[in-house]
């Protein structure tokens, strides 16, 4: 065991050392590499901009009013900046969306698992938390928003971002325009981390009470790398494959407003693997595994509910109309989800429980979150209405059925859910309420535009969802079966019988 365990932090290692080593030389080539990305001598130089009080009155009035409704300040002549209200806004979004980790989805899952594990649940959310911080930091934010690799290795430019921004070289309180004209880029990149942080940890419902903290820790590690980092470029980086919405080159012109397969799809489907390479639970469907403590699961949800706003209406990178739109939608998609689950419990089980608001709430945020800045309230009804029937369906007669041990029910929720959201989003879109699904200078170019026009961004959408569901469960698959031979992925039967709480922390959650 211990020379398995050495392999793999060697393997650790190896890869650290590799994104170092990248970080190192984009540091050194940076000033040689500039000349070549400079305008050609013939061409005219563009004024220099000039700062906000040196400004004309006129061209100052025209700033503001840019600020005011989001848009570019450029023609303006004077020198960008961000802009307090929207810097605000972002600020206070982060902190809802790190909060529906930590507590949130601590307390969610943790009241869903018995006793003996419920500290399990707690170190997976801090230790994801913690490590998903140091990669951010240190190569993700350059992987998912950077673009240099699209004009140094342009083949892999659609997949996959630059190493511009190794180590947060640059990002600082200037705003990054390819994301936002009035945010500064490091509260931005901060922003974004708190989805990658989120997202590996969700995966692990579907494997609750039966996977080592080590081998855990281990499978995020490669997997940020491997399924992460790629899928989010495409999704949101500005030289994405399928970012329709700011990439006028994209390939495939899907939509993904806040995270339907960036964040739902790709936990999802990797949580359905893993639990079906993991293996059953002992004592799985031979003897009672009831959740431990539904209140600390409906505290979970409530503060899941109060975080997603943060995560839908702050994916909008402004505190504006699209992000009004995005906070009316998840209020009224949730809310109607939250009502049709246990509904469907009252009519074929005949109570409606306390966990059945608590999963029609979490299913209705998943589902309308790629869909919450692109379609309207009565879109948003809808999808609450799918949201609190389909995954219900999965979780109840699917499972069962199949007899998978998807614990939490990840798959079930977020796998399925976000798989639904990125459909109905390319059914439901409405183009009045985002003026970027029309824009000449991107959508009209990458065919979004098109699309939307002739009914048919659908087709968009299921290609999306196609990719993100190989590369989950391809990738995943790689990883698992990598874990399970060198660290393992299992405990002991008695190690299990015991607890995850001792065996992999020593502590017991309750003393009483």
């Amino acid at each position: 065991m211990m020379k398995k365990t050495t392999s793999v932090i060697r393997l650790l290692a190896a890869v650290a050392s590799l994104a170092m080593l990248g970080a190192v030389t984009s540091t050194l080539h940076a000033d040689t590499n500039a000349p070549a990305a400079a305008p050609a001598a013939a061409a005219t130089p563009a004024p220099t901009p000039v700062p906000f009080a040196s400004a004309s009155l006129s061209n100052q009035i025209a700033f503001l009013e840019a600020a005011h409704s989001n848009s570019d300040p450029t023609s303006t002549g004077i020198a960008n900046e961000s802009d307090p209200g929207h810097n605000a806004w972002m600020m206070v979004s982060a902190a809802f969306v790190l909060m529906m980790t930590l507590p949130g989805l601590a307390l969610f899952y943790g009241g869903l698992v018995r006793s003996k594990n419920v500290l399990s649940i707690i170190a997976m959310c801090f230790g994801i938390t913690a490590l998903v911080s140091v990669i951010w930091w240190a190569v993700g934010y350059s992987l998912v928003f950077g673009t240099s690799f699209n004009t140094t290795i342009p083949v892999i430019g659609p997949f996959i971002g630059g190493n511009e921004y190794f180590f947060f070289k640059g990002v600082d309180s200037m705003p990054n325009t390819n994301y936002a004209f009035w945010v500064s880029q490091n509260v931005f990149s901060i922003f974004q981390l708190t989805f990658a942080i989120i997202t590996p940890a969700l995966i692990f419902g579907a494997t609750a009470e039966r996977l080592k903290f080590g081998a855990l820790m281990a499978f995020v590690f490669g997997w940020m790398f491997l399924v992460y980092f790629p899928l989010a470029h495409m999704v949101w980086g500005s030289t994405g494959l399928m970012n329709g919405v700011w990439n006028a080159s994209a390939k495939i012109p899907a939509i993904d407003f806040a995270g339907g397969t960036v964040v739902h799809m790709s936990s999802g489907w990797t949580a359905l693997i893993l639990c079906l390479i993991l293996g059953k639970r002992v004592g799985h469907g031979k003897e009672p595994m009831p959740p431990h403590s539904l209140v600390l699961t409906f505290i979970g949800t409530a503060l899941l509910w109060v975080g997603w706003y943060g995560f839908n209406a702050g994916s909008a990178v402004a505190a504006d109309v699209v992000a009004a739109n995005a906070f009316t939608t998840t209020t009224l998609a949730t809310a109607v989800g939250a009502f049709t689950w246990p509904l469907v419990e009252w009519i074929f089980k005949g109570k409606p429980s306390v966990l059945g608001f608590c999963s029609g709430a979490v299913a209705g945020l998943v589902v309308i979150t790629p869909a919450c800045g692109f379609v309207d309230s009565t879109g948003a009804v809808i999808i609450g209405v799918v949201a609190g029937v389909v995954p219900y369906i999965f979780c109840t007669i699917i499972k069962n059925i199949f007899k998978y041990d998807d614990a939490l029910d990840t798959f079930g929720v977020h796998g399925v859910g976000g798989t639904c959201g990125a459909l109905l989003t390319g059914i439901l879109v409405n183009p009045a309420v985002n003026s970027n699904l029309t824009a000449d200078a991107v959508a009209g170019k990458n065919g979004l535009k098109a699309a939307i026009a002739s009914h048919s961004l659908v087709v968009a959408q299921a290609e999306a969802a196609v990719i993100t569901i190989a590369l989950a469960v391809v990738m995943t698959t790689i990883l698992a079966f990598l874990v399970k031979f060198t660290i393992g992925l299992r405990p002991s039967i008695e190690a299990e019988h015991q607890g995850l709480d001792i065996l992999d922390h020593g502590e017991e959650g309750y003393n009483h």
